[in-house]
């Protein structure tokens, strides 16, 4: 038989991602691989050569888990000699204040969610565990013992070997130079020792990611950071040692360090210190570093000044380094991105250049697993949305951007972050054209896509004195929340309230072709007349949601597109024939919701065209005039209110604004935010893109079939929805028991006792009185069915519940 023929893939970078990924590419029968790397191999200089190796599965992130879940999956598997890739020494992590202590429980909470096994311990198990602490200082711990420590050069060593045993080649000493590129696609590289064609090239460069992105004209938002690691001289304590560690990799978070075993030394690793940024440009290769006495270009000389107050915490922590020296150290670089995630995929502006940066040892095999998947199959098996290289909006690539918040990551890497915790710098960078009214109401501030977005407004205090009694939070709940939300919500429901819905994503196709286009690329039926709105999904070839969208068929061959990320833009263009215009209009743009049952008193009196029920249906869309401006009508609510979605130009923003403010006044209108619209959305039901489902998740899971017409001619996913089994798990409602009780998403949820699955979106819903919090459980759970949801180690009682929660006639909408 005839010889495959597999496309010619070249690797840049052969540490511990490049090798990784050369084998899963090999594994899945594409053999025509070559990795290039400027440095020796098996350890050519970057940050594998030096990493630690310290494997902690658990955070918040579930597809980070997931990709070191399979890390440690893999390199359990492999070894060099008898000598295994892996040691599964366990992990733990510390605490010495009560606040550490409460996060250690909300991590086992992540831990339960996505699978791991772990489990907070007393300070006297800490003590059995590691010895050498002071238990006086120690409160409690985490303690996940399969997690360890991954020998990061010998794993490389291992899946080089089974790599080029399909078909792979390994290349060391050769400087990439160059891109080329060729109507669009890449073709291959340009190394000091030749040229080497392709049909795909991946950047695996590590912190050099920048350097080889600007040769393919691609950015980069990576920043390179140095961080401290030393090693003591040999501790009488562990004399005799034979292993080179036994005791769990540790992690002392109050004052920003990790420890692990060496034999007799202890290594320790520093977050304590100032970011030191350095230059992926100015870095030198691997000769010129070592003339220059360094180990390698990724080692960096050790900067006592930093060292001493992290030394000082060493001391304290283990008693047994009162009178330790330390023998060595380094300040060794590595990656760090704006929202501290990878950054994967292929870009769009010049296809078949591949990305696979700002990945740790910890995430390496998971990373290469997705990244391999995603070339060959053409999509991960796991949803990778959060490290997409698309999630960026262009206000966040710039490198003043990514330099302040790649920073601001290093120093955040052991903080305790709350999950609406807000960068600080730099802002407000995107702000609505209604920016100065929301700063006159006093509105609280979060941001999101680099948008300023008002979560509730001070000037609305006063009326929470008609509430009566708003159920008090815990500190954690507290934080970045007010019952003025509640107001807000009330007067939503009573009255009238304006949303700035600005910062939502709307892209406008147009063109000849345009309706089949869309109608292909989405599961519900868009041919519908000019004037109506239709909600739909943007689905994969497996069937798994990439998005939800909203389309407006403003005339035969005009749509308007409520999208999610730039994700969402990005697909499109690669799938849209020539023929078409698609662009971003969000920036141009902007949107008031306007909802609440006195919604139409407000807008009718503003505009001669008929607002009524009759003559403005809900779905349907209009042009027209509200006072001077002109705006685009919809008429939907994410509120479950009756009301419209009113979008207009940036220039006439703040007129909009005015204009509906002044005709709102003797109607009570108020302004609201984001707090009260997620309270209210999730008393309706409605679904959060990238929170409650994502592309592991098919609409029939999500509740979604509604948006699928299977008897349409054809669109993306069709094929795969009929030949899906049933499901077996499903996004389900829950209604926590105690009107006082509140959980924020990620917890845990147990069924008869152990974990069945983890609640996505959560939030008050003041009108119900309790809290609602939406979770993936097994399907067949009847309304009325008991479970627990694990929240900071306490188990609060919630019920499974019919939707949607709040007016399921959907009277107060279509009215």
């Amino acid at each position: 038989m005839p010889h495959e023929v597999t496309p010619r893939v070249v690797v840049v970078g052969a540490g511990i991602v490049g090798c990784s990924l050369a084998d899963e590419l090999t594994a899945r029968g594409w053999t025509d691989v070559t990795v290039l790397d400027q440095g020796p191999l098996p350890a050519p200089g970057g940050s594998t050569s030096h990493a630690p190796g310290l494997v902690f599965r658990t955070g918040p992130s579930r597809t980070l888990t997931r990709f070191a879940a399979y890390t440690v999956e893999k390199f359990s598997s492999l070894d060099v000699g008898g000598v295994p890739c892996f040691e599964p020494v366990g992990g733990l992590e510390l605490a010495t204040t009560p606040e550490r202590l409460a996060d250690l429980h909300r991590r086992a909470g992540f831990a339960a969610s996505w699978g791991v096994p772990g489990e907070v311990v007393s300070a006297a198990r800490c003590k059995e565990l590691w010895p050498l602490l002071d238990e006086s200082v120690v409160l409690g711990g985490f303690h996940t013992p399969g997690d360890g420590l991954a020998r990061a050069v010998l794993a490389c060593r291992a899946q080089l070997d089974r790599a080029v045993a399909r078909g792979a080649r390994f290349l060391d000493r050769h400087t990439v130079t160059g891109v080329e590129r060729a109507d669009g696609r890449v073709t291959g590289v340009h190394t000091d020792r030749g040229f080497f064609a392709a049909d795909h090239v991946v950047s695996a460069a590590g912190f050099w990611g920048p350097v080889v992105g600007r040769m393919a004209g691609v950015d980069v938002p990576l920043q390179p950071l140095a961080h401290q690691y030393a090693r003591t001289r040999p501790l009488p304590e562990l004399s005799g040692a034979t292993a080179e560690a036994t005791r769990p990799i540790l992690r002392f978070q109050d004052a920003d360090l990790y420890f692990r075993e060496h034999g007799d030394r202890i290594g320790i690793g520093s977050y304590a210190h100032r970011p030191l940024p350095v230059d992926p440009f100015a870095v030198p290769p691997y000769d010129e570093a070592r003339a220059a006495g360094r180990e390698m270009p990724s080692s960096y000389p050790f900067t006592e000044e930093d060292w001493a107050p992290s030394w000082a915490e060493c001391r304290r922590l283990l008693p047994a380094l009162r009178k330790a020296e330390i023998e060595s150290g380094f300040n060794g670089v590595f990656s760090f991105t704006p929202d501290g995630m990878p950054v994967l995929g292929e870009s769009r502006e010049l296809r078949g250049f591949w990305l696979a940066e700002a990945v740790w040892v910890t995430h390496s095999a998971g990373v290469a697993r997705a990244v391999a998947e995603w070339m060959v199959n053409g999509r991960p098996s796991i949803d990778v949305h959060d490290c997409d290289v698309t999630r960026f909006e262009e206000a966040q690539r710039s490198q003043a951007y990514v330099r302040e918040r790649g920073s601001q990551q290093f120093i955040e890497v052991y903080d305790v972050i709350h999950p609406l915790q807000p960068m600080e710098r730099p802002r407000p960078l995107r702000v609505s054209p209604f920016y100065p009214r929301q700063q006159e109401l006093g509105a609280y501030f979060l941001e999101g896509g680099g948008w300023e977005r008002p979560h509730w407004y001070e000037a609305n205090a006063p009326l929470v004195a008609d509430l009566g009694d708003v159920p008090a939070r815990d500190a954690w709940s507290a934080r970045h929340w007010s019952p003025v939300a509640a107001a807000e919500a009330r007067a939503t429901r009573e009255r009238v309230a304006l949303y700035d819905m600005t910062p939502l994503r709307r892209l406008e196709v147009t063109g000849p072709g345009a309706l089949a286009f869309l109608d292909r690329m989405t599961s519900n039926n868009l041919r519908k007349k000019p004037g109506a709105v239709t909600y739909t999904l943007l689905l994969d070839e497996s069937g798994g949601i990439r998005s939800d969208l909203t389309v407006a068929r403003l005339g035969p061959e005009h749509f308007q597109v409520g999208a999610n990320s730039p994700a969402d833009l990005d697909h499109l263009l690669r799938q849209a024939p020539g023929t078409l215009h698609i662009r971003d209009i969000t920036s141009g743009t902007c949107c008031v919701g306007v909802w609440g049952p006195l919604a139409r008193d407000l807008v009718q009196p503003l505009t001669g065209d008929d607002f009524s029920h009759e003559g403005f249906g809900y779905f349907r869309a209009k042009r027209t005039h509200l006072g001077h401006v002109p705006v685009t009508a919809l008429r939907l609510s994410y509120v479950g209110e009756l009301g419209w979605e009113l979008y207009t130009t940036a220039d006439l923003g703040l007129r909009l604004w005015d204009t509906l403010w002044e005709a709102g006044r003797g109607l009570g209108v108020i302004a609201a935010g984001r707090s009260a619209f997620d309270s209210l959305r999730l008393e309706k039901g409605y679904r959060a893109w990238g929170t409650d489902m994502t592309a592991e998740d098919t609409p029939y899971e999500a509740g979604l079939g509604f948006a699928v017409r299977m008897d349409k001619e054809h669109f993306t996913g069709q094929e795969a929805l009929r030949t899906r089994p049933e499901p077996t798990r499903a996004l389900t409602p829950l209604l926590l028991d105690d009107p006082a009780a509140v959980v924020l998403g990620k917890e845990p949820v147990h069924l008869d006792g152990v974990p069945a699955g983890y609640v996505t979106s959560a939030g008050y819903g003041y009108t119900l009185g309790r809290c609602v919090a939406y979770a993936w459980l097994p399907t067949g759970l009847a309304p009325g069915t008991g479970v627990h949801i694990e929240y900071f180690g306490e188990k609060l009682p919630a019920t499974v519940t019919e939707e949607p929660l709040f007016d399921p006639g959907m009277t107060r909408i279509r009215r």
